[in-house]
């Protein structure tokens, strides 16, 4: 295990190491955002000496290289809007991108996992089909248009929950969070179920494919031959073996639902990082959109690693290259 997690942290460096260099000359390469920072009646004095400011004089390369130092020291820059670090300004707003993301995926593994097992233990009856039918909804609706259905539905029409902003927040660990507040709690439902709902659709075909094929081994025909209850043998021995596939893809999709919740962050007008990356695309603020997606390159790479460790833990029969010996 260790020769593995040294290959794997040897790998996680080069994959951030790379995407650091496409980041930084992917975004420096686009607009010129001294344009939009100066008045639009500055002399050429003023706007030499805001690029100068800013660093932006310099070349290219030797931008670079200054990026590249500061990020080994943990500073990826101040943003140009705001005149603060970069990194502090994200981490103010990462919490509630966490919880809305923490959220979604409860929303997705509570609606799934059983939807999914039901569907592959009913695969041949209307329930199963029906099911599946509804997965496809899933895959099919936009985030945005969904988001806006629930506004009009449930804040709208019914007026059960609010449908913007973050409502009260507890102080937990020196985090401004919603979740443990009730009022706060009203107002991530709308927004995690929409984050959620392509998630889920994921893990009920995951789960119906899993269920399917585990239903005809040869341990499940033994528990039916013991006399276990169909129940049982669907929580205790089905749904033990089928959690390996869905926790690798739940893993991943977790990266993706915190790296990507920007549309919903949008649609429902909550204060997480995705909402601030928005701004700061519209400003041009380059500091703050590298260190989004540097701190976004980061958060995948940790979480493939736990999922890969994960993985390794919950199905003993896989043997990692370099440990057998």
């Amino acid at each position: 295990m260790l020769v593995y997690l040294l290959r794997r942290i040897a790998q996680s460096v080069f994959v951030l190491l790379a995407m650091m260099v496409i980041v930084f000359f992917g975004i420096y390469m686009v607009g010129n955002p001294v344009d939009i920072l100066v008045a639009p009646d500055a002399t050429p004095l003023e706007v030499e000496q805001a690029k100068a400011r800013l660093g932006l004089d310099q070349p290219v390369v030797v931008q670079f290289w200054n990026f590249f130092v500061n990020a080994l020291q943990g500073d990826l820059g101040r943003s140009f809007v705001h005149g603060e670090s970069a990194v502090r300004l994200i981490l103010y707003y990462m919490p509630a991108t966490l919880e809305l993301a923490a959220l979604g995926l409860f929303f997705a593994i509570l609606i799934g996992v059983p939807l999914g097992v039901y569907a592959g233990y009913k695969s041949d009856k209307w329930q199963g089909r029906a099911i599946m039918t509804g997965s496809i909804f899933g895959f099919s609706l936009p985030n945005f248009w969904v988001g806006m259905l629930l506004i009009l539905i449930f804040a709208v029409q019914l007026q059960w929950l609010p449908s913007t902003g973050r409502g009260q927040t507890v102080e937990v660990l020196g985090m401004r969070l919603s979740i443990f507040s009730s009022n706060g709690l009203k107002y991530m439902i709308l927004p995690a179920i929409t984050l959620a709902l392509y998630k889920a659709s994921l893990v009920i075909r995951l789960a119906r494919a899993g269920t399917q094929e585990a239903l005809v081994q040869d341990y499940v025909k033994f528990a039916r031959a013991k006399g276990l209850s169909e129940t049982r043998i669907l929580i205790v021995h089905v749904l033990k073996n089928i959690m390996i596939p869905i926790v690798t893809v739940l893993g991943l999709e977790l990266g993706s639902m915190i790296a990507f919740a920007v549309v919903t962050e949008s649609v429902f007008a909550w204060p997480g990082m995705g909402k601030l990356l928005i701004d700061s695309i519209r400003s041009l603020d380059r500091p703050v959109v590298v260190a989004y997606l540097m701190l976004t390159v980061v958060i995948f790479i940790v979480i493939n690693l736990v999922v890969d460790i994960v993985y390794t833990l919950l199905d003993p029969r896989v043997r990692v290259t370099g440990d057998a010996t």
